[in-house]
């Protein structure tokens, strides 16, 4: 068996080292020794989507990465999207708007997802956020919700879609 390692990488902005062994997955790095829990474990085997977190801006699977690749790298997980006085962004909001959630388990890795997505492609055409969205698994919401969720966010915010807005700024909060 090899020998544990020291990563050091940028977790939502704070440099986080961990000793981790070689084959522990960034999942469990992040949820057990970094303590993140909202990057959630559904299948492990990379199908379903729910552990999606960002690596230098792109998402990926977290349960499919070890965390020995990620050393030197930026992670963005879920708990690094609202800032911190709890302002959440336009997808997270819209995510509650247009009922995109609804047991909330997968909603973290379409967050991330969709983060990334709308970074890369602010003003994507229905059929591109239909194609991305389904590469992850709901069992609950049926997906339109979502789908909705990341046109409101792209339309409300185009290329700002992943940055925190003040409660003010999120249409039909009802405030």
């Amino acid at each position: 068996m090899s020998e544990p390692r020291t990563i050091e990488v940028e977790v939502n902005g704070r440099t986080r080292r961990a000793t981790v062994e070689p084959r522990r997955t960034l999942a469990d790095t992040l949820r057990h020794d970094l303590g993140l829990t909202g990057t959630h474990l559904g299948c492990e085997h990379g199908i379903c989507g729910a552990c999606t977190v960002l690596v230098d801006g792109a998402p990926i699977r977290s349960c499919l990465m070890f965390a020995v690749q990620a050393d030197g790298r930026s992670i963005t997980t879920v708990e690094g999207l609202a800032d911190e006085d709890g302002h959440l962004t336009a997808l997270q909001a819209a995510f509650s708007e247009h009922h995109g959630l609804q047991c909330g388990f997968c909603t973290p890795g379409f967050l991330m997802l969709a983060t990334g997505f709308l970074a890369e492609q602010p003003d994507p055409a229905d059929e591109e956020i239909t194609d991305v969205v389904a590469s992850n698994l709901c069992r609950c919401t049926g997906y339109q919700g979502i789908v909705d969720a990341v046109r409101a966010a792209a339309v409300v915010s185009g290329p700002e879609a992943a940055e925190p807005t003040s409660s003010d700024d999120v249409p039909g909060d009802g405030a």
